[in-house]
């Protein structure tokens, strides 16, 4: 049994269809990074296993159980945790209380305040400041902790790097790893592709709502990454499925 698995997921805004029959799987410990240009629609992925936008076809299962129909809220108390671009911190709050939001799943587990400290130690001296007050990389921090806050058994995580300076980012990519050990299953979109490859498990390009490629760093060339995240793949999928990640 998969820890979570999606089942040709389409899903859309309107008249406009954002991903068409999305099929991937994760299991505890993996990193998968989710690549593609902008209107890819990774976010879009992302925000339907969350539970944030509900799809037109396809399921969800966490734990081979289907959650399809179940809100954010109610995925959020089972183990599925997102960190929505943008961060989207409580600015009134200090960065101690917007953790404390995040235990509000009830879940029970080895995440609490401490550990957080611990595992992201830039959020240490921050505990009592005002979160309007914080930089960019200083909020994508605490809102990596907060979900952490909730216990959860899959954490995805929507542009980590976004607009940030690369020594915050390798601090955020430090605390990630140590996040990683302790049995997560990380679902990520991240548009630096030298970075994706020296995190991830596995990797999924999608192109125009598709998946076009898939495999591991080993399998994938750069040259074909390139090409699938450039569109130069676009035929991959006329066939109704992604690349072959063996070929050159």
């Amino acid at each position: 049994m998969r820890l979570l698995e999606t089942n040709s997921l389409t899903a859309g805004y309107g008249d406009s269809r954002a991903i068409s029959s999305i099929s991937l799987a994760i299991d505890p410990g993996e990193v998968l990074a989710i690549v593609g240009a902008n209107g890819a629609g990774k976010s879009t992925l992302l925000r339907v296993i969350a539970g944030a936008h509900q799809p037109t076809a396809g399921r969800v299962e966490f734990r081979g159980q289907d959650v399809s129909k179940l809100r954010d809220f109610q995925r959020n108390r089972l183990g599925i945790s997102l960190v929505p671009e943008g961060r989207r911190l409580f600015a009134s709050m200090t960065v101690g209380e917007n953790l404390a939001v995040g235990a509000g799943s009830g879940r029970k587990g080895q995440w609490n305040i401490d550990a957080v400290v611990e595992a992201i130690p830039m959020i240490k001296s921050l505990l009592k400041r005002n979160a309007s007050t914080l930089s960019g990389g200083q909020q994508q921090a605490v809102a990596i902790g907060r979900s952490l806050m909730s216990n959860p058994e899959v954490l995805l995580l929507d542009e980590v790097s976004l607009g940030l300076a690369p020594i915050i980012i390798d601090e955020l990519y430090r605390s990630l790893a140590v996040v990683q050990k302790s049995g997560l299953g990380i679902i990520l979109v991240e548009q630096d592709l030298a970075r994706t490859v020296s995190v991830a498990d596995r990797i999924v390009c999608m192109l125009e709502g598709h998946n076009v490629l898939e495999g591991t760093p080993a399998q994938l060339t750069h040259k074909q990454i390139t090409d699938a995240y450039f569109g130069h793949a676009i035929a991959s999928f006329a066939d109704g499925g992604p690349a072959d990640a063996r070929g050159d």
